[in-house]
């Protein structure tokens, strides 16, 4: 009935269109549009306003009659906010939805949305009553509101994309344009693999993604077996210099790589004075991009090889070793094929990273042409070229799932389980002389460098040009970024960057809760239900990750530019982007956490007469807070750094920080730049210390006052 009641107020009571409507002046309910002449409203008025009188009768859940106008209701909800409701009032029926953006009819407003939420929830109350979920209705409404969702803002604009890729700049479908777009020499040209000039855009995305990850994989490898297979003492040091590329803004990287091998940069300007040559622009090209890449992804890879390695069961290392195996023969032998999975999982992430990357080409790119560079100047430059920027966003996510084919074709049918139930305290085998010697021979530049870039970020936003190296202390940049006084009316803000930081903390803290909210959802849900679909639904949360983050920005234009839902520009698209694009972080996370927890603690929850909704938050939730923290901070880091999707969002009164800072860089404006970076760095991990005293810990066990006395804690009421 709340859901019948919220469709009723949606279709009476709220605008169903946004803004002013076309012919009515000041938008309106759907009921007035529909008397106002707009006809094409009253079939889904009808079918309500029935849906509504079946529901007064007795055992309508179990009603046929229920299901069917409720779909029908659904079915006509989308044909006219997708395809009638898009039509101007001369054109007929059916067709013309092309010419219809070129009309200015408005989109939904929050009628239409509202009606939409509604018919979810009523279409998920109809299949629980019918047994989906064991008749759980809370479960029974997540899994239909989450495949609503990734329907409307993942597969939606995907397909809208997939569709502006063979249509020219009129909206006429045009196939030969296409193969033009796709066959352009500039694409895939090989010149540059034979020593004859350049190579077209698609291969030098790949080049560089396969030498970019495979750079990174070995280098997170290195850290990896450093930190989990030696004896060296600073390894807590290390873990917290491998994070620092985590948690910095795009573009900064670049400009210190600029600041240190640039033509007149430190390195370079030394070396030029020691052995007498001339400075070069090496670092403008593939080189710059690569160091920037392995620098900015090794991180990511450390991570997931170290989490590798720690799952392998030493008793089968030590097997070896009790069999005469000499360390190099075990390492070979039974650690290097367990390695696998962490190996193509590093690779792979790493290789998606590589082909979204955005702020390292457009800094160092110099003529070296990239597909998300060549798609971003597609949507932005002088000639606005949706179609061209269509094509080669699926060429991008094309390469994109032939990397996990090849994923799978590598990996096999082969198992990798080395943690049974057995006993597991056997002790690793200890890394052999020799690698342990190339492992340190490849660590110790790496920090040394990454130590030399930090310290360019750190104090060259508090000098007075870094880039000519007048070292002179100064508060100048930040003074012009943040700049601020105290007024009779209260705290003024004058700073340049102020707006962008504002709008950035207030994007990443609405995004981060609902991203974590959507991802352990989805979690339990696969975990702890069952019902039919569930793996095809655990891919599809799964889809948008795998998605390069410039395709999901150019498919946002593509679908959400135009009605019915045009919320292009506005801070709802950046919000929605951020949520579904990280969600499946913290779904991975919530699955680690309740592969932990025994449905058990769940069920007596459910005997004891507790719906789903109360077991997920008084039982589930407190269980799993070390996996709500890391997608509370994943989210919220990643809303504040990302630069690939949301520079095709932003718009002058929505503007982020990045997008700042990358117009801080093209204007030349290192100091700023870098300024604006270490406050947002600091920032940062303020916001990170204050969720983790938000999220707080688990503690299983005995209060700390009790142990040892024999008392048992009274259960709480």
């Amino acid at each position: 009935m709340a859901w019948l009641g919220l469709l009723a107020l949606s279709l009476v009571a709220f605008p169903w269109y946004k803004g002013a409507s076309l012919w009515t002046g000041p938008a309106v309910s759907a009921l007035v549009e529909a008397i106002s002449g707009h006809g094409w409203l009253w079939p889904l008025i009808l079918v309500a306003s029935a849906l509504a009188g079946v529901a007064f009768t007795r055992r309508w859940q179990q009603s046929n009659i229920a299901l069917w106008l409720t779909l029908g209701a659904f079915a006509l909800f989308l044909w006219q906010g997708f395809a009638v409701g898009l039509r101007g009032p001369s054109q007929a029926w059916v067709g013309g939805v092309f010419e219809a953006a070129a009309e200015g009819q408005s989109g939904l407003g929050w009628g239409g949305f509202l009606a939409g939420a509604a018919l979810v929830g009523l279409l998920s109350d109809l299949i629980a009553s019918r047994g989906f979920c064991r008749g759980e209705r809370f479960a029974s409404f997540c899994i239909t509101a989450i495949v609503a969702a990734l329907t409307a803002f993942v597969f939606f604009p995907i397909l809208k994309l997939g569709l502006a890729a063979f249509v020219d700049t009129d909206g006429n479908l045009a196939l030969a344009t296409f193969w033009e777009r796709i066959t352009a020499p500039g694409l895939w040209g090989v010149n540059c693999l034979i020593g004859a000039g350049r190579c077209g855009v698609v291969i030098n995305t790949v080049i560089l993604g396969v030498l970019s990850a495979t750079l990174a994989t070995l280098l997170g490898l290195a850290l990896a077996l450093l930190v989990n297979r030696t004896d060296f003492r600073m390894k807590r040091a290390l873990r917290a210099i491998s994070i620092l590329p985590i948690i910095t803004p795009p573009f900064v990287v670049g400009v210190a790589i600029i600041l240190l091998f640039g033509r007149t940069g430190l390195i370079t300007s030394g070396v030029a004075d020691l052995f007498g040559v001339r400075p070069g622009r090496w670092v403008y090209g593939l080189p710059g991009i690569l160091i920037a890449q392995v620098l900015a992804f090794a991180p990511v890879t450390f991570l997931v090889l170290l989490s590798t390695l720690e799952a392998i069961n030493p008793t089968l290392e030590e097997a070896a070793r009790t069999l005469g195996a000499k360390s190099m023969k075990t390492f070979r032998s039974v650690t290097w094929p367990l390695l696998r999975p962490g190996l193509a999982a590093a690779f792979l992430l790493a290789f998606i990273e590589s082909l979204a990357d955005f702020g390292n080409p457009i800094v160092l790119g110099g003529g070296y042409e990239v597909l998300s560079i060549k798609i971003f100047f597609a949507v932005v430059g002088a000639r606005y070229d949706l179609g061209n920027a269509a094509t080669l966003a699926m060429i991008l996510l094309a390469l994109t799932l032939i990397a996990f084919w090849l994923q799978m074709r590598w990996m096999g049918n082969k198992s990798y389980v080395t943690v049974t139930g057995k006993s597991d305290a056997g002790l690793a085998s200890p890394l052999p002389s020799a690698l342990k010697i190339g492992v340190f021979a490849v660590v110790i530049p790496w920090v040394i460098f990454t130590l030399a870039v930090y310290i360019i970020i750190v104090t060259g936003g508090f000098v007075t040009d870094v880039g000519r190296w007048d070292l002179t202390p100064t508060f100048e940049h930040i003074e012009t970024a943040f700049r601020f006084e105290f007024a009779e009316g209260g705290l003024e803000l004058y700073g340049s960057a102020w707006d962008s930081m504002m709008t950035t903390l207030w994007v990443a803290a609405l995004a981060a809760p609902l991203t974590t909210l959507i991802g352990i959802l989805t979690a339990w849900l696969v975990a702890r239900q069952d019902f039919a679909g569930r793996r095809a639904f655990e891919f599809g949360t799964m889809l948008s990750f795998a998605i390069p983050g410039t395709v999901v920005g150019v498919s946002y234009v593509a679908a959400f530019n135009v009605p019915p839902v045009d919320i292009t520009g506005t801070a709802a698209i950046l919000i929605i982007c951020f949520v579904f694009r990280n969600m499946p972080v913290g779904m991975r996370a919530g699955l680690a956490a309740l592969a932990q927890i025994d449905r058990s603690m769940e069920e007596a929850s459910q005997t004891m007469g507790a719906g789903g909704l109360t077991t997920l938050r008084r039982v589930v939730l407190p269980l799993i807070k070390p996996a709500v923290f890391t997608a509370l901070v994943y989210s919220f880091v990643t809303a504040m750094t990302a630069v690939s999707a949301v520079i095709f969002l932003v718009s002058a009164r929505h503007n982020m920080a990045t997008a700042y800072i990358m117009g801080r860089v093209e204007a030349g404006e290192y100091a700023l730049a870098i300024a604006y970076s270490a406050v947002l760095m600091i920032v940062m991990i303020v916001c990170v210390v204050v969720i983790q005293g938000i999220v707080g810990t688990r503690k299983l066990g005995r209060r700390k006052e009790l142990q040892g006395k024999g008392q048992v804690p009274e259960p709480a009421e």
